[in-house]
């Protein structure tokens, strides 16, 4: 599994930014894993017109940001 963390801003205020995380099987490099992760980000783009995506990388699940 591997990470894919968008940094999304809604269209209606772009100051209002937050961070969303999609999990898929992947067999790849994080560099392959951006050059394969952009159908994944537009079908989440799809699925929340709401949102504008500004960027995305890549991380393993291990990299995951624990809450305080």
């Amino acid at each position: 599994m591997i990470d894919l963390v968008l940094t999304v801003c809604m269209v209606a205020n772009p100051a209002n930014c937050k961070e969303e995380r999609l999990s898929y099987q992947a067999r790849a490099t994080s560099a392959q894993c951006m050059m394969l992760s952009s159908p994944y980000v537009a079908a989440w783009a799809g699925d929340h017109p709401q949102w504008s995506v500004k960027r995305w990388r890549c991380e393993w699940p291990s990299e995951r940001k624990q809450p305080i």
